[in-house]
Order: structure tokens, then sequence, then C-alpha cells
């Protein structure tokens, strides 16, 4: 449109000077050359409102480089009025530092569209710049014209989109490696198997396979340390439920004024400094899943009516909250509390004791269990051994100390006592009886008596226990002070005292 407004400008002089030569400047004629140049300058101002309306930077010249004019636009842009650069030559300006990365000089050198990205160094606005040549009949540049485009806010937006793309990878990196722990987590978890050659370890583990796949509430008994959480492992390792969420919930570790909070979750403020969106419970993280209910018997009394509630309707409700909630969970409770016990002294919910004792699974105390010891002693060797770069190994000798102890804390304790030997050992070292005597506050003296070559491990074991329970007895005269002393129940002294043929005197005698 401007080369054609352009054209036209130059046709109507072109005309009006050959009128100038051809006439003696009479009235009719000065009307006409008047009237011509009205309708030029009103052309051009045209044009000129047309580029003041423009949102890109206008920036003419002619073909020496002398700006002509300049756009509104451009002024906003840069911050360069009309009346600084008009009339001056944009090589001039060039040298004045007004501009930078001109195209102008460029165009009118190679006589064609030059593409750049320039500055003003007024207000430091960065700018794509187009220049383009307007040629006349023989080629010869005649107008640049040359459009600048603010470039500021995109290169902005450009550098937070950067920045941005950089978040969200971090963050997705974040999300993988946190998906990728908690899979790990669960793996070290659900690997934890049950491990163990006793009679009583094959009852549990035939238990475990009779009850993984029915979706029914567990309950899991047994001392503290004895595995109850390695039980319940199994039960969901091997259960239809495995690819769903597993969630651990210690009973015992919670207050009691927030574990209403932490199973149940509560609704948007439903109390002061409550988190404003709410709360999601662990019993809705784990929905179509299982939830693990370690150490139920600590339960306050008021949430063991909500937890009856939820096994009964499958259900629940967040603290202030109106709406139920369904669930699909599978639970399983352990604990190393006599529930029955605490429903006598009105401290559990029978009802709900009956609810979650629909298949009970009790765990033997590792001192019942005495063919296990070895098995899980040379399991956690082989855990720990890898951990501290060793090579620990114990003897016969020390196999059968480790089975005359009466492990109070079960298996828990006897795996922090192998951790400490290893801990303890030389590199490749055999572990002697006296340092695994000093960590048990046992005397090696009674198994070194024994000839180990010539006796098997159950022969010894049994010496030892013989020795031990004639000892206690003679000392304190009872099975019932003995069973106390050895921190076993007085019917296992009754039971082992008559398998080794160890003679009780009247009990009555004694007492």
């Amino acid at each position: 449109m401007k080369n054609k407004i352009e054209n036209r400008e130059a046709v109507l002089l072109e005309n009006l000077v050959e009128k100038i030569q051809k006439a003696d400047l009479e009235t009719a004629i000065c009307q006409e050359i008047v009237g011509s140049l009205q309708k030029v300058f009103s052309e051009l101002a045209d044009l000129r409102d047309i580029g003041d309306y423009l949102y890109d930077g206008i920036y003419i010249t002619d073909g020496k480089g002398k700006t002509l004019y300049v756009n509104k636009a451009y002024t906003r842009i840069t911050g360069i009025r009309a009346d600084e650069v008009v009339g001056k030559y944009v090589d001039d300006l060039l040298a004045e530092g007004v501009y930078v990365n001109a195209v102008t000089p460029e165009v009118i050198r190679c006589k064609k569209q030059v593409n750049a990205v320039g500055a003003s160094l007024k207000n430091r606005t960065k700018m794509l710049i187009t220049g383009i040549p307007v040629l006349d009949a023989k080629g010869n540049v005649k107008k640049v014209v040359t459009i600048d485009r603010e470039i500021t806010e995109l290169l902005q937006m450009k550098d937070e989109l950067e920045a941005s793309q950089k978040k969200m990878k971090a963050v997705e990196k974040d999300k993988v490696r946190s998906a990728l722990e908690v899979e790990h987590l669960r793996k070290l978890q659900i690997n934890d198997n049950m491990i163990g050659n006793s009679p009583e370890t094959h009852k549990v583990m035939k238990l475990i396979r009779q009850v993984s796949d029915l979706d029914v509430t567990v309950l899991i008994t047994g001392e503290t340390g004895s595995g109850k959480e390695v039980v319940s492992n199994e039960i969901y390792a091997h259960s239809t439920r495995k690819k769903g969420p597993y969630i651990k919930v210690n009973c015992a570790a919670i207050p009691a004024n927030l574990l209403e909070a932490e199973l149940f979750g509560y609704a948007k403020g439903a109390f002061t400094g409550a988190i404003s969106s709410g709360k999601i419970g662990l019993f809705e993280l784990a929905d179509k899943g299982t939830i693990l209910l370690d150490e139920i018997g600590d339960m306050p009394m008021e949430l063991q009516s909500k937890l009856l509630r939820v096994i009964q309707h499958k259900e629940i409700t967040r603290i202030g909250g109106t709406k139920p909630i369904k669930l699909d969970v599978r639970i399983l409770s352990a604990t190393n509390c006599d529930l029955k016990e605490l429903v006598k002294q009105g401290r559990f919910r029978e009802d709900l004791y009956y609810r979650l004792h629909v298949f009970p699974i009790h765990i033997p105390p590792l001192r019942s269990r005495t063919e296990d010891i070895e098995t899980l002693a040379r399991h956690f060797f082989g855990i720990y051994n890898a951990k501290y770069a060793k090579n620990a190994a114990l003897d016969k000798k020390g196999y059968a100390i480790l089975q005359q102890y009466s492990w109070p804390g079960n298996i828990r304790e006897l795996q922090n006592i192998i951790e400490r030997l290893v801990i303890i050992s030389e590199p490749n070292g055999t572990i002697n009886s006296e340092q695994l005597g000093a960590l048990l506050n046992i005397n090696p003296a009674y198994v070194a008596e024994l000839d180990v070559e010539a006796m098997g491990l159950k022969e010894i074991v049994n010496n030892v226990e013989k020795k031990t329970i004639e000892k206690v007895l003679a000392q304190y005269g009872s099975t019932r002070k003995a069973a106390q002393v050895l921190k076993v129940d007085q019917s296992t002294i009754v039971k082992k005292a008559k398998r080794l043929g160890i003679v009780l005197k009247d009990e009555k005698m004694h007492h």
C-alpha cells in the first residue's frame, strides 16, 4: 500500500512540474496546483495516521540513510522521540550512541532485506529489526523502511519458560526418585521373608498360606520382636492386593490425640490449626489395599468404636466431615498384648476383639523355637557382613551359646546382637565365645566343658539347658521362681524339665 501511495505521489508531482513549465501561472492552473498539492499532503497525512496506529515501530529513511519518519510505536518501544532522529543520518545516530545494530546501512549496501536484533540505548529495550529496501525503476534504493518489534518481554517469557521447564524437570525427577524410593522401601519390607526350620515356624507359614488369598481380617499376636510385621508382610505379598497400597500404622507410636486425625483424616476447617484444604487419612490412603494396625491394644477406646464402624460398614467419616467415604481395605492387626485380658479389664471393646479375631496367627517366642536361632543368625550375618564389608563368622560353640540364651527381645534382639558382633569383629575374624558371652551376659564355661566334636548341636543345647535349669532350681527352689529368673513361663520350665529328665521336687516344700 505504501509503495502505491508513494508512486502516486511521484506521478502527481511530475504532472505538476509539467503543467508549471507549460503555464504562464494562470489562475486556473494555480488552483489546480494547489488542489493537487493538498491531495498529496492529505494522502501523506493519512499514511502517517496509519503508521501511528501500528503496534510495531516504523522507521523510514531515504536512500542515503537520512531519517524521514518514525511512528508513535517506535517512540513507545525505544523511548526515542521523532525530533531526536528525523532529519539525521543513521550513521551519525549510531556514532552518537542513540541505538545499536541498525540495519539501514546494510540494506542500502546490499539492496535487500536485512534482519537483526538491535537495542535502544535509551531504555535498553531489545528489538527484532527487519529492514526492507524500496527500489526505484533503476534498482537504486530510494527509501528504507525498518520495522522494529519489541522482544524484551518475549525474551523474559523465554527465560521464564526455560526456568519453569527446568523446575518441572526437577520436580519430575524428584517424583521419579520418590517413586523409586517408595518402591525400594516396599520391596525391602516385602522381601523380609519368614525364616526358620522349626515346627512352630512351619505352622505359622502354613497359616499365612491359608489366609493370604482370603480377604479376611487377621490378628497377629506375639511378643515384641517376634516377627509380627514380617508375618503381615508375607500375608500382603501373597494376597490378591499385593499391587495395591500397603500402609503400616503403629498405634503406640502416635499420640492418642493425633491418632484419629492420622487414621481418618479431617475435613476442611475441622479445627484450629488444621490445614485449610483438609487432610486425607491413612485409611483412605490404603483404599484398594491393605492396612496394618500395629500395637492395636494401645488404641484408645473412643477410636475403637470408630474402627468397628469401618470394619462393619466399610466406610469412614473424616473429623468434622459429614459425608461418609466408602473404602475397600483389608485390615491386618498386630499386638503383643493379651487382648482377651484387656477385654476383661474393660480396656478393649469385646465386639471389636471378635471382629479382629476372625483369623488369629500366634507367633511363638524365639526361646520356644530354638531350631530357628542358628538359621536366623546365619541370615543376619549375611546381611551385616555385606553392609559392613566384613566376613565375620561364629563357630559351633558360639551357636550353642546363642541357643542357650532366653532371648527376651526375640528376633529383633538376635538381629541387634549379630549386628554388634559384626561391627566389633576383625574383617575376616571368627568371633570367640568370650565376646559373645560378654554381649549376652552368659558364662561360656557351660559350653566349654562340652565336647563339641563328639556331640551334636541338639545334644549340646539340651545339656546346657539341663545344667542351667538344674542350677537355677537348686538356687531358687521352685519352678515359679526359676521361670522368673530365666524370663520364661512356668509351664516352659515344667515341660523342659520333663523332656530333659530333671526331677522336680514338691513345689510346696520350696515356697
